[in-house]
């Protein structure tokens, strides 16, 4: 199940995204409205929610929640964009990759 999640999220809430993976989430994050939805099989279904709910395309960027150790991995295919100086599936640029981690943890952190 995917959900947008923007406010701290419920143990309910990472629970029911947590059953897709089990061990870990699949995150959309858009860094101007400091959202994310998370839950999905692909970063790009967490991105589509986003987007449909008007988030722009070139503000998000995909990364994975590790519960258990609060761990961030920023790699996701959604994260590939040559326009924007991204051409890795990792968020190359420090000042995204702090801005997801920060809204991350801010929104998912010690759930």
């Amino acid at each position: 199940m995917i959900h947008r999640i923007r406010s701290r999220a419920t143990r309910q809430q990472l629970d029911e995204m947590l059953a897709t993976l089990r061990v870990y989430v699949k995150v959309a994050v858009d860094i101007r409205q400091g959202i994310l939805a998370g839950g999905g099989v692909l970063h790009a279904d967490c991105e589509a929610v986003l987007l449909d709910e008007g988030s722009r395309q070139e503000d998000i960027w995909g990364a994975d929640w590790v519960p258990e150790t609060q761990q961030i991995q920023y790699e996701a295919l959604i994260n590939i964009r040559p326009r924007q100086n991204n051409p890795s599936m990792v968020i190359l640029d420090p000042s995204i990759r702090d801005r997801v981690g920060e809204i991350m943890q801010g929104l998912l952190g010690g759930v």
